[in-house]
């Protein structure tokens, strides 16, 4: 290759972007370890005392599945998802989106699960019981792994359902999410194929210039 030749620019431009993806999977790295110290601590608190129900978020680990509870007005909302009723059964998990005061973001309470996703409660409120737990996780993928995603809402996993639903599984911390590691995997790949493709392009660009 003759000395002027070498693309420098597009050579930092590429090291540069190996890098931040390399060091976005050290990053996820260390998050894992931090998520493994939250669950092992998760792990233990249902059976520690009740506590007050957190009013925002996000959920600290010492409260996550920590016994409490909430006094609902009255319902402004409800929301569907896919979940598991405490007998093992899976269907759609109804989730009451609550107000507590006059102001304030109010509370969201899992009430039940039911096999049809079109049922309307007649809950209209009051106090309920059970355990800490996050809101159903909806937040892109992009910003999850670049830690720029809103925190998730607390939400209180009722003990017993309302009529005509079944109760929601306890939680467990099998039901959260470890994937640290395979995000970090998917970056150091991501870093891999990019240096690979990279030295395949320079190669290419410099056999016409050998020959001129």
């Amino acid at each position: 290759m003759k000395n002027g030749r070498f693309p420098l620019l597009p050579t930092l431009v590429v090291a540069a972007a190996i890098l931040v993806m390399i060091g976005l999977g050290v990053w996820q790295l260390q998050r894992r370890g931090e998520k493994e110290t939250m669950l092992a601590l998760a792990a233990a608190n249902p059976a520690k005392p009740p506590i007050s129900f957190p009013s925002m978020p996000p959920v600290p680990a010492e409260m996550l599945f920590r016994r409490s509870s909430l006094h609902c007005l009255h319902v402004v909302g409800w929301q569907t998802e896919a979940g598991r009723a405490a007998d093992g059964s899976v269907g759609y998990r109804y989730i009451a989106q609550c107000s507590t005061g006059a102001e304030g973001p109010g509370a969201l309470v899992a009430l039940g699960v039911a096999k049809q996703p079109d049922l309307r409660p007649n809950w209209k409120g009051g106090q309920v019981r059970g355990w800490i737990s996050e809101e159903p996780d909806h937040r892109a993928l992009l910003g999850r792994l670049s830690g720029d995603a809103l925190p998730l809402r607390p939400m209180l996993i009722a003990e017993r359902a309302s009529e005509g639903l079944e109760p929601v599984a306890p939680p467990s911390v099998e039901d959260v999410p470890n994937n640290h590691l395979a995000y970090a995997v998917q970056w150091f790949f991501f870093a891999a194929v990019a240096a690979f493709i990279y030295v395949l392009a320079l190669r290419r660009r410099k056999r016409p210039l050998e020959s001129s």
